[in-house]
């Protein structure tokens, strides 16, 4: 089973930037502060709902869900990313344009400049963690494949929020310092429309996988080749004539292989083939948990 540190270390970290950033956005009156503010609540709203899809997926099977409860994840993943775009980007891009409309000059950016030095390092912080979960599944993968192709949303969803929020931290920063360098507002608006615009890209990329994992992703073609060869290797198999294969959640695959078996085999012997290749299957790969082997002609 996977770590979920990386969870409740980035809801600390979201708690505690959140925190800081509106106090320095009440003293400054900072509109990307503000921005910067909305986005760490959504963060870690978002944490929390994350952490209720992994408990809820754990529970074991029964009599309602017989394949079990490991779609909530990808159900509450999808609802994070749309949490996203909906109460952070477009909110944040909306404080900007308000901004833009009643332009004023920020108070004293040393206060600002110190909260976002911090809220760089606790992310950062928060970033390694889910970094190296990241890599530890992603192994010799380039970055982006892994992120397309991951079943495991709570790892890129966190990962991708940290990218976001170091991109807005610099952002909100630049905002404030080139607002006070030309004594214009219209930065501050700027920036916190830029970092609306941020999280609304994210969130898109984000929508796109998670609501490909809820719609049901089959596994790599690569190990349905090796499955089909186990499955065919076994002495009363002709062929396999048709397979699917679908993802229940990050360490749950439903297989369905229906198979072409010798024709002078009896019940008995269909059947006992039916369990040797299941076991030898699930051996080499555990995440598949329910094997369907169907006898066809």
């Amino acid at each position: 089973m996977k770590s979920r540190t990386f969870l409740y270390v980035s809801l600390g970290v979201d708690i505690i930037i959140a925190a800081s950033k509106f106090i320095a956005a009440m003293i400054t009156g900072s509109s990307s502060m503000i921005s910067e503010g909305i986005h760490s609540v959504i963060d870690a709203f978002s944490q929390l709902m994350l952490i209720w899809g992994v408990r809820s997926s754990r529970k074991s099977p029964d009599d309602e869900r017989p394949f079990g409860y490991g779609r909530e994840l990808y159900f509450w993943s999808f609802m994070v990313s749309l949490v996203i775009f909906i109460l952070g980007g477009c909110i944040s891009f909306y404080q900007g344009v308000l901004r833009l409309r009643r332009p004023e000059i920020s108070g004293s950016p040393t206060l600002t400049y110190i909260i976002l030095g911090i809220a760089f390092l606790f992310t950062c912080v928060s970033l390694y963690t889910a970094l190296k979960e990241f890599n530890k599944q992603r192994g010799h993968t380039s970055f982006f494949k892994a992120v397309t192709e991951s079943k495991d949303p709570p790892t890129f969803i966190v990962l991708l929020g940290d990218v976001g929020d170091l991109f807005g931290l610099v952002i909100a920063f630049g905002g404030v310092y080139l607002g006070r360098l030309f004594h214009s507002p219209y930065c501050d608006g700027g920036a916190s429309m830029l970092i609306g615009i941020i999280m609304i890209v994210i969130s898109l990329l984000l929508v796109r996988e998670s609501k490909s994992l809820l719609m049901g992703e089959p596994t790599s073609k690569k190990n349905m080749r090796t499955i089909v060869a186990l499955t065919e290797a076994d002495e009363a198999v002709i062929k396999v004539k048709k397979h699917f294969s679908t993802y229940m959640g990050p360490e749950e695959v439903l297989m369905q292989l229906n198979t072409i078996f010798k024709p002078d085999l009896n019940t008995g012997q269909i059947t006992d083939a039916i369990e040797r290749i299941s076991k030898n299957i699930q051996s080499q790969f555990p995440r598949i948990k329910q094997i369907f082997i169907e006898p066809v002609r």
